[in-house]
């Protein structure tokens, strides 16, 4: 398969992606993250309609909003179904599905998707954070993790046998990492290593976390070269920290794109930075030579992201981020890496 790009509907060229989201979710349940309301006076909210005058505390509070967490729902997949179809419109190519065993995946329904608007879809394998897998899931050796994952890459998915997942991911870590995750790490290394894939990481919430897993991954044999670590954007705030990361020879991943506000519920000490900041730490690592280790996403993970529920939708960093980009200095040359080169380079296996 070198070359080649597994994505649900079979094999493609790795130059016939276009334009490529690297981590998003189009179907998928979050329920394990519900915060719950504090004040008394706003409990009726948690479950209140998506309606205008609900907008704004839905937009500041999208954890404690019960619905908001679950893309999976008759009436979401409907909207789902335009969501896809402009991103398709607005020149995109590809989306990277980042659910696995953990966060509900619907290979079926990605390849329901793909098939609508001719757009590539690449499912991922593998294994969420601890918190979302079930008792049994917990107890599995990384001897039986990476039998899965080989399984769901080569055979198909538990969930659609005739559907081949195309990277490992996202794998779940928290800081500190539990030994379920350590060994979801070294599975994945093992997995990589073997089938030559990409594999794309979910760090968790602290500056030292992209190293830790670096290290274990590595040590397990899999290669810098085809691993991404994502969530940069709420991870690593100090640019030399950024920088001497990036030396390590992983994909940095900015994929939170279109969220703007600074109030971060599941890690209140972080600020989370807005678009605008995103693109000059992005700016700084093309400036330090890693222009070919960047990607971009939204991460799309909550109702209220989706344009049919008041939000900016899978074409934002198409229609709004890139004119900034480019009016911010980086080159056009440079974001042509950043949607098309780098991510056709790592999802294609060697």
């Amino acid at each position: 398969m070198p070359g080649k790009v597994q994505t649900v509907c079979g094999l493609v060229e790795a130059s016939a992606l276009g334009r490529t989201m690297t981590h998003e979710h189009l179907y998928m349940e979050f329920d394990v993250f519900h915060v719950p309301v504090q004040r008394k006076e706003e409990k009726h909210l948690e479950t209140c309609a998506f309606a205008l005058p609900n907008l704004g505390w839905i937009r500041q509070n999208p954890y404690s909003h019960k619905p908001n967490l679950r893309i999976n729902s008759p009436e979401v997949k409907v909207a789902m179904m335009g969501e896809v179809g402009e991103y398709k419109k607005n020149g995109g190519g590809t989306i990277v599905d980042c659910c696995n065993i953990g966060l509900g995946r619907n290979a079926n329904f990605l390849k329901e998707l793909s098939l609508k608007h001719g757009v590539n879809i690449v499912a991922g394998a593998g294994f969420y954070l601890h918190m979302t897998q079930k008792k049994e899931t917990l107890s599995l050796s990384v001897e039986e993790m990476a039998k899965n994952i080989t399984a769901e890459m080569t055979v198909g998915c538990a969930e659609a046998p005739n559907i081949k997942c195309g990277a490992i991911g996202e794998v779940g870590c928290s800081w500190p990492l539990n030994e379920f995750e350590r060994r979801s790490i070294q599975a994945a290394g093992e997995v990589q290593a073997t089938l030559k894939c990409p594999v794309t990481f979910h760090p968790g919430r602290h500056p030292n976390a992209p190293e830790e897993i670096f290290r274990i991954y590595t040590e397990a044999g899999g290669s810098s070269s085809k691993m991404v670590m994502g969530h940069l954007d709420r991870t690593i705030h100090e640019l030399d920290q950024l920088v001497e990361f990036a030396s390590l020879g992983t994909y940095c991943q900015y994929d939170l794109f279109g969220i703007e506000t600074s109030h971060y519920q599941l890690e209140a000490s972080t600020d989370m930075p807005s678009d605008a900041q995103r693109i000059a730490r992005i700016k700084h690592l093309v400036n330090n030579g890693f222009g070919d280790k960047i990607m971009v996403a939204h991460d799309i993970h909550t109702m209220h992201r989706l344009e049919a529920y008041g939000g900016h939708g899978y074409s934002h960093i198409l229609k709004n981020v890139v004119p900034k980009m480019l009016d911010r200095g980086i080159s056009q040359q440079a974001v042509d890496k950043i949607l098309i080169s780098n991510p056709a380079t790592w999802l294609a296996f060697a």
